[in-house]
Parts: structure tokens; C-alpha cells; sequence
């Protein structure tokens, strides 16, 4: 009996010990030492996380956590893209970043017209594709511009006011066409050439 006592004394002290051998982690904690039980032992802040005092100020800490009190929890693979270990292997990330260890990249709203959502300098931003732009590659480019007021709805394309026309919508539209040579500068306003004169340059200026 005395035998098979000692061997399970034996058996839960190597246990121990191995417990603490403390997992890699970038979080302070204390030094690993052989484990020696003393159950009057207390500590100054108290073992968190279940964690057991076995020495004074010395914490035998359950699986997932580690630190002088076991205050830390161990998250592997480590949260990433500034991820924060809540409990084991529970990250909470940052805006624009998601899944379990913070290593999915996420775009609020999504990325429009062909847009990817990639890490710039730690930012979840869209990498929008030539002729769009915006923080969800929602803007097209017009490279020539919209003129008059008119706005660019597609890459290269012009939605045009009333009264005006072409690429740019630089274009004045006369639903009358100016007469005489005249020139039509303005939504149906005309620019006469001389001697012609009148809304569509259709008199001809008398000589006194």
C-alpha cells in the first residue's frame, strides 16, 4: 500500500512540475521551478482564472492561462493585427479585421466595382481597381471631367444636365439651332456673328 501510495504522490508531483513549465507567451510571467506544495501558502494578488497557490505569491495556473496570478489567457496562434486575448483561444479585434485570431481582414460595407479588402499600415482599406475610387471603390473617374454639372456615374461617362451634351457635358445644346453662323454657347442662347442679332440670330442689324 505504502508503495502504491508513493508512486501516485510521485506521479501528481511530476504533473505539477511539468503544469509549470509555462506555455511561450510575449506576456510577463513568473520563473518555472520544481513543484513543492504548501497548502498554508497565500498570494498577493490571489491566482486568477482557477489558478492554485502552491507557494506564497507563487500560482500554479490552469490550462489557457499563465502570468504571476494567471491573469493572462493564451490565445494560439496569437491574435493578430492588434487582436486582444479575451480567453483561451477568444481574440477581440479591431474594426476591420475578424475571425477567430483577427486574421481575416474586413471592409465595412464590402469593397465595390471589383475592390479588394487588404491591410494598409494595420487599416482595413479597399484597393480599388483603375477608374474607380473612394473608401468603397464607389466613385468612378471621369479622366476627361464633368462639366456644367454633370456627373461622372461610370469610368469615363458623363450623366449630363439638361441643356447639355458630350463627353464632358461641355457641349450647350439649342432645341432651336442658332441661324446666320451663330453659335449656340449656353442652354438655347445663342451667340450671334455680326451684323446678326435676336434670340437665334435671325434678324439682321439695320444700317442707319
Amino acid at each position: 500500500m505504502a508503495f502504491t501510495a508513493s508512486l501516485g504522490w510521485a506521479a501528481l508531483l511530476l504533473a505539477a512540475s511539468v503544469s509549470l513549465c509555462w506555455a511561450r507567451s510575449d506576456a510577463p510571467r513568473g520563473v518555472a521551478q520544481g513543484f513543492v506544495f504548501d497548502p498554508k501558502a497565500t498570494c498577493e494578488p490571489r491566482c486568477a482564472h482557477a489558478g492554485v497557490c502552491i507557494r506564497n505569491n507563487t500560482c500554479l495556473c490552469a490550462t489557457g492561462y499563465e502570468g504571476d496570478s494567471c491573469q493572462y489567457a493564451n490565445c494560439y496562434p496569437k491574435c493578430k493585427n492588434g487582436g486582444v486575448c479575451l480567453r483561451p483561444g477568444k481574440c477581440r479585434c479591431p474594426p476591420g479585421f475578424g475571425g477567430r485570431y483577427c486574421h481575416k481582414v474586413t471592409c465595412d460595407g464590402g469593397c465595390w466595382n471589383g475592390g479588394e479588402c487588404n491591410a494598409v499600415n494595420g487599416v482595413a482599406k479597399c484597393i480599388c481597381p483603375f477608374s474607380w475610387t473612394g473608401s468603397k471603390c464607389q466613385e468612378a473617374i471621369c479622366p476627361q471631367g464633368c462639366r456644367n454639372g454633370g456627373l461622372c456615374v461610370a469610368p469615363g461617362i458623363c450623366s449630363c444636365p439638361e441643356g447639355w451634351l458630350g463627353g464632358a457635358c461641355h457641349v450647350a445644346e439649342c432645341t432651336v439651332p442658332c441661324m446666320n453662323g451663330g453659335k449656340c454657347i449656353s442652354p438655347d442662347k445663342c451667340r450671334c456673328r455680326p451684323p446678326y442679332l435676336g434670340l437665334r440670330c435671325e434678324e439682321r442689324k439695320r444700317r442707319h
